[in-house]
């Protein structure tokens, strides 16, 4: 019978390091173990696996549509942007010289069976490799804009990007990651500042509705603000060790880069003027915050909006016949969870105990998985696992536990399946957003700061009103950094009007928020 499987034990090669015990380590061996990525031989580069790769594919899918609903067309622009080009824009050139990669030959030559650069093939002039690629779009929309009917132009590109990190963790920092990359231009100010924050909202709706990860939304400093950039934007998620990742970013460039570029249009009332521009971005950074958001000590969870597989069902069997009968069953069960809209996989390999498919399709995330045994084809039943069931102790973090058996009739279990994965997906939410409700503070003081950090910290509310400077001593002093200036709705009622800079002392009109951040 079904119930009475076993899970296969997991090996030392396996096992995956407890979060309390290594976060970092834990981190890693999820990726591993739910097949999501490997090192390349390139350092600091990434091998995505199909599983991960089918979870970017949802992620492109979900921000694509939204994308293509608020007016935006895809277009590509090249990977090599001639030196020249980015060092137009000279704050902008400034703020990515340490990570650019930069290319000066394009031949090889075969001397003595060794194969090196051949020198006679040094380029007229440097490529860069594409860190960012505001420079080369603007280039091209000199051509692209002349008059005011031509505006606005709303264009996103998907790509890849290389930025030469010295420290490097897979998905959320490598030398070379997949992302969007949006990049506007509008007639006035006011349109341009509009489509920041519409699409800071639409960051925002992904991370939350979709990943399950509840976000902060502000302004950045003027230090942490993207290269030539007059305002960034930022979504800021909370991990599961308290500490903060920057999710998303939508910044207004002013006209910055029309300037550099020269982009000028002609206004309605007939005069030549610079445009207005943004630009905006995620990346495969986002797995990463799925991973440390939601999964435990057991392996990978995904909410059901983003599982490339939703329901993994397993007959189980002893004889040839009892193989044949629940086989079959099982393909009818799929069969007909496929015409709800789920991805439902039949795992009838042979030569593995069932325990062993159970743990493979737990550390992988599945959300739902089946089993049917002969008992449960007697009985018209089926036996249905959810990934994990949450429960909240009182007032603390809500308890994740590994699974809970249900045996249901087969066309109840059936039809509560939209029901379940809808669930699932709430459950997953509400557990991220009390976990990080419990580890924000709304602190007043430098003693109350420190001990907060010092006894693992998360969210700190704190007002400020330092310098540049006075950012650096925060950060050399305890690891922190202002992830974000808020929105005004954003910061808790009761740490809403003005105090004075926890550093300083000089007057502050609002909070910040502070924390230990990716």
């Amino acid at each position: 019978m079904a119930s009475q499987q076993n899970n296969k034990p997991q090996t030392a090669a396996e096992s995956i390091t407890p979060r309390a015990t290594d976060y970092g380590q834990w981190y890693l061996d999820i990726v591993k173990r739910a097949e999501l990525a490997d090192h390349s031989s390139v350092r600091g580069c990434m091998v995505i696996k199909p599983h991960g790769y089918a979870i970017w594919e949802k992620l492109q899918r979900e921000l694509d549509d939204r994308f293509k609903a608020t007016g935006h067309v895809n277009a590509y622009f090249p990977l090599f942007i001639p030196l020249s080009l980015l060092a137009k824009e000279e704050e902008h050139a400034a703020g990515f010289a340490k990570e650019c990669a930069v290319v000066t030959h394009y031949r090889l030559k075969s001397m003595d069976g060794k194969v090196d650069v051949d020198p006679e093939s040094k380029l007229e002039e440097p490529l860069v490799v594409r860190p960012t690629s505001e420079t080369i779009i603007w280039e091209q929309y000199r051509n692209w804009i002349q008059s005011y009917r031509d505006l606005p132009l709303l264009i996103n590109q998907w790509a890849n990007v290389v930025r030469w990190e010295m420290r490097t963790r897979l998905f959320l920092r490598t030398a070379e990651f997949l992302w969007q990359e949006g990049h506007t231009a509008h007639a006035t100010e006011a349109e341009a500042r509009e489509e920041v924050a519409r699409m800071l909202e639409v960051y925002a709706d992904v991370a939350e509705n979709v990943m399950g990860v509840p976000v902060i939304r502000g302004h950045k400093t003027e230090g942490e603000r993207f290269a030539g950039a007059l305002d960034t934007q930022s979504i800021e998620g909370m991990m599961q060790d308290g500490k903060a990742l920057q999710m998303g970013t939508s910044h207004y460039l002013g006209q910055n880069f029309a300037k550099s570029a020269d982009v000028k249009f002609l206004n309605q009332n007939g005069q030549l003027e610079y445009v207005y521009a943004t630009s905006w971005g995620v990346s495969t950074r986002l797995v990463g915050a799925l991973i440390m958001t939601h999964s435990d000590d057991n392996g990978l969870i995904l909410p059901p909006k983003l599982a490339p597989i939703h329901i993994a069902i397993v007959p189980i069997y002893k004889t040839p016949d009892e193989q044949a009968r629940t086989t079959a069953e099982a393909q009818a069960v799929a069969a007909e969870l496929r015409q709800q809209g789920w991805a439902v996989k039949v795992d009838d390999r042979e030569g593995l105990q069932p325990g062993a498919k159970y743990y493979e399709w737990e550390r992988k995330g599945v959300p739902i998985r089946i089993e049917i045994g002969p008992r449960d084809l007697e009985k018209g039943s089926l036996c249905v696992v959810r990934r994990f069931v949450i429960e909240q102790p009182g007032e603390t973090e809500p308890e994740l536990r590994r699974r809970k058996k249900q045996f249901l009739p087969r066309a109840e279990a059936i039809a509560q399946m939209p029901a379940l994965m809808d669930t699932l997906q709430k459950e997953l939410l509400e557990r991220a957003r009390i976990r990080r409700d419990q580890r924000t503070r709304i602190i007043d003081t430098l003693e109350d700061y420190e001990a907060f950090f010092r006894e693992g910290g998360g969210f700190a509310w704190v007002h400020w009103a330092g310098t540049g400077a006075d950012e650096d001593t925060m950060a050399k002093r305890y690891e922190t950094s202002i992830r974000c200036i808020p929105f005004a709705d954003q910061i808790p009622e009761a740490g809403r009007g003005p105090g004075a800079c926890i550093l300083t002392g000089q007057p502050s009109p609002q909070r910040v928020l502070m924390a230990k951040a990716y």
